[in-house]
């Protein structure tokens, strides 16, 4: 059995739960069957310490983009983001999206203006999108559809089937973490039964969003794997399935089908 990570921060994890080691945590995902990941960048900052993670791991993979909250450092052009997103190890564009829980939507002009930019290097690319919404679901379905968004994911999916479906009819794959395991996500999980199994995706988000069974503690990709169980209970299949069909779409969107650890094998 094969699990893929679809949205993990590595450079994030606390390693100390692993005495330090990349290695040993990327062992410890094994046991569990998460065998590959992708590392999303959230800031230009820290971006070469995401790609090094890719370039030194052959199972990591690496995105470059601005997460919606950040606002310190730097705010990238179309242009910066093409020139960043050409190696063979950034297989996406993101994270990017709309965050009015920390932003009023009424002074977040320069927020939605950073989302175009971001589905403008996707579609120029040709690298799929990796978006975020929280508290903006409208204007984040709006802006896809204006832009003409056209490969991608909705990570960490906490909104309702509304959402889910909009997502879906624009081409979108949707993506659930630990937060369908939590006790008090019985709404996301009546979702989680609808969405298409051809267009779903697991994730961690960590070291964000623990789940159930490990929730208190540190989160780790390894735990995709409860990610996965969940959903095979959710839609009354084994875990395997759900395995199988999450890796295949992870290759399909992000590697045009192909099997993302195929020697020699290009996304551009």
């Amino acid at each position: 059995m094969k699990i893929i990570d679809s949205h993990c921060h590595i450079d994030r994890v606390d390693l100390t739960q692993f005495g330090g080691s990349i290695k040993s945590m990327l062992a410890h995902a094994e046991e569990l069957s998460v065998k590959q990941f992708l590392c999303v960048c959230i800031d230009l900052e820290h971006f070469d310490d995401v790609l090094s993670l890719a370039k030194q791991h052959d199972q990591i993979y690496a995105s470059v983009g601005v997460h919606p909250v950040e606002q310190e450092g730097q705010d990238p052009s179309v242009e910066e983001l093409l020139a960043l997103a050409d190696d063979d190890r950034i297989i996406a564009i993101g994270e990017t999206g709309l965050d009015y829980f920390h932003v009023e939507k009424e002074s977040a002009d320069w927020q939605r203006d950073r989302f175009r930019r971001h589905i403008a290097a996707s579609n120029q690319s040709g690298k799929p999108m990796i978006i975020h919404t929280r508290n903006a679901k409208e204007d984040t379905i709006r802006i896809m559809a204006e832009e003409k968004a056209n490969a991608g994911v909705m990570h960490c999916f906490s909104e309702d089937w509304e959402t889910a479906k909009a997502a879906l009819d624009l081409g979108f794959y949707i993506s659930f973490s630990g937060i369908v395991t939590f006790k008090s996500a019985e709404a996301l999980r009546e979702v989680a039964k609808k969405v298409p199994t051809d267009r779903l995706l697991v994730e961690t988000d960590s070291p964000y969003l623990t789940p159930v069974p490990n929730r208190g503690r540190p989160n780790s990709p390894a735990y995709t794997y409860y990610v996965a169980e969940k959903l095979a209970e959710i839609r009354s299949v084994s875990i395997d399935k759900i395995a199988q069909a999450t890796t295949q779409n992870f290759n399909n969107l992000f590697f045009k089908g192909q099997p993302a650890d195929k020697p020699g094998f290009s996304v551009v």
